[in-house]
Formats: C-alpha cells, structure tokens, sequence
C-alpha cells in the first residue's frame, strides 16, 4: 500500500497562530495596536472629512438663484413660466413664490396690530421663483439662462458665496484624499514592520522546521492564520473605539447649538460600511505583512 500524506486541515493552522500569538504575546500586542492606532487616525479623519463635506453640501444646497417675474404678469402667467426655467441647465428645481407668501416671508409675525407695517400690501411684491441648483460651480451659467427666459425680469444670486463654497469643496475634498492615502500608506508601512519584527524573532525556529523537511506551505500558514487573526482583531479593536468617540461627540452635537449650523451623520449611517472596511484592511494587512515578512526566511 501507498503511504499517503498526513493531510493539515485549517483548525492544525489556526491552533499554531493562536499559540504562536500567547507565546509572542508582547511582538503581538505591538502588531494589534499598531493596526489599532493606525485605523482609528484613518477612520477618525475620514468620518470627519465626511461631516465636513456633508455640512459644506447643504449649505451649498442652501444658496440659490432669485427670479423675479415681470411685474406685469398675473399669478397664472407666472406660475406658467416653471417649466421653462426647470428646463435650463444645472436646474434642479424652481419653487414658486406668489406676491402673498412674499408679503408673509417679509413681515414677522404677529405682524396684523403693529402699526409700521400698516401701509404695506402684497402688490409692493413680485411674484418670484426660488431656483435650486444642481451645482453651485455653474451658479453664474445658470443664472444667465434664468435671465434669458421670457417673462423674468430680475435675477439674483450670490456668486461670491457660491464661488467660496466651490473652493472650500475642492480644498476638504482634496485635502481628505490626499491625507487618508498618506495615513493609509504610513499604516500599512508600519503595520508591516511590526509584523516583520515578530516574524525576525521566530527565524531560528522557521529555519530549524526547513532543515527536517516541513514544505514552505506548512511553515506559512500558521503565520498567514496570526496576521489574520491580529489584523482582524486589531481593526474590530478600532471599529468599537470609533463607534464609541464618533457617538459621544454627536450626542454632544445634538444638544448644542453648533448641530443646527453643522451637519453630523448618525454613526448607523456609516457603520456597517466602516465596519466592513476596518475588517477588510486589518485582514489584508495582517495577511500580507505576515506574508512578506516571513518570505525571505523560508529561502533555508
């Protein structure tokens, strides 16, 4: 009979990570705090970059264009001109304004027994056309095709507000993708390192298992199972961190006034995608820093 080989299911694996991890247990701590630290920087200025664009877009949405109808026009006529300018380019809507809700958007309220607003009717109003924007960028374009439509007299829009959120946009926008790829290349260098230097202690030992014949594969997968195992570990270690910090500065938002002038996601929102995301980049680094790291040593 033919001897067959000794087949090495995944628990052989698994057991010697784990154990390779208790008997390396100061070189693991490092790598699984390494991998800790480095995620919540990453996710900490990422959430915050998403807050930061999220809060710059609403008061992007904020800023629009002011059509005034031709004084000459009746309500229906100038309802009539709607589609008209929703036609222009850039045009997300346009929201109808009468000479009536114009009067009771002016005057405060309470306005009926106060005699300095006595002489005032809604005839001293146009009727008008709030015109949102797809894209504050273009404001300037699409105000000039609003102007072109028949029956609109005035138009106006604030092009120094929009040209500062254009700018403001750019800068968070470049600025949180040009930091988050540094962050992500810095903890990927030193996550790596880490690991390597776990594996530099165990040299000996990979040298010695060469020496009596045991294949590249079965010195390799315990330590592709230990990086698996610290990367994952590390990144759910810096997920629970962040959901725990990201809630208590929305809570602290929520009751303050500064939440109705900044606009600050619910953690729900984004969990589940950072969460896949914290797990799937401690994976892939646990497993190709171990990779990597113990690649030259098995040249025996």
């Amino acid at each position: 009979m033919k001897n067959h080989p000794k087949r090495i299911n995944a628990g052989y694996y698994i057991r010697e990570g784990l154990a390779s991890i208790f008997t390396h247990g100061f070189m693991s701590f490092a790598s699984v705090f390494t991998i800790f630290a480095c995620l919540i920087i990453t996710g900490t200025f990422a959430l915050l970059s998403l807050n930061i664009s999220l809060t710059v877009s609403r008061y992007e949405d904020e800023n629009i264009i002011l059509a005034y109808v031709e004084s000459d026009l009746s309500e229906a006529e100038a309802q009539s001109l709607k589609p008209l300018i929703e036609s222009a380019d850039n045009v997300w809507t346009a929201v109808f304004v009468s000479r009536e809700q114009a009067l009771k958007a002016f005057l405060p309220e309470g306005y009926e027994n106060d005699p300095r607003y006595a002489g005032i009717y809604p005839e001293d109003f146009r009727h008008r056309f709030e015109v949102y924007v797809l894209d504050v960028a273009d404001m300037a374009a699409t105000q000039r095709a609003v102007a072109a439509v028949r029956g609109i007299g005035t138009v106006n829009a604030n092009l120094t507000i929009a040209k500062g959120f254009v700018a403001l946009r750019n800068v968070v926008t470049g600025a949180s993708v040009a930091l988050i790829i540094v962050l992500l290349i810095v903890s990927l260098f030193f996550i790596s390192n880490t690991i390597k230097l776990a594996t530099f202690e165990r040299r000996d030992e990979i040298a010695i298992m060469r020496m009596v014949g045991a294949t590249s594969g079965f010195i390799r997968w315990p330590f592709v199972f230990e990086g698996f195992i610290l990367g994952v570990s590390g990144a759910l270690a810096a997920f629970l961190a962040v959901s725990g910090l990201y809630n208590a500065v929305y809570r602290r938002f929520s009751e303050s006034y500064a939440g109705s002038l900044i606009s600050v996601l619910p953690f729900g929102v984004v969990s589940l995608r950072l969460c896949v995301l914290y797990v799937a980049v401690g994976l892939l680094v646990g497993v190709i820093g171990s990779t990597t790291a113990i690649r030259k040593y098995l040249k025996v």
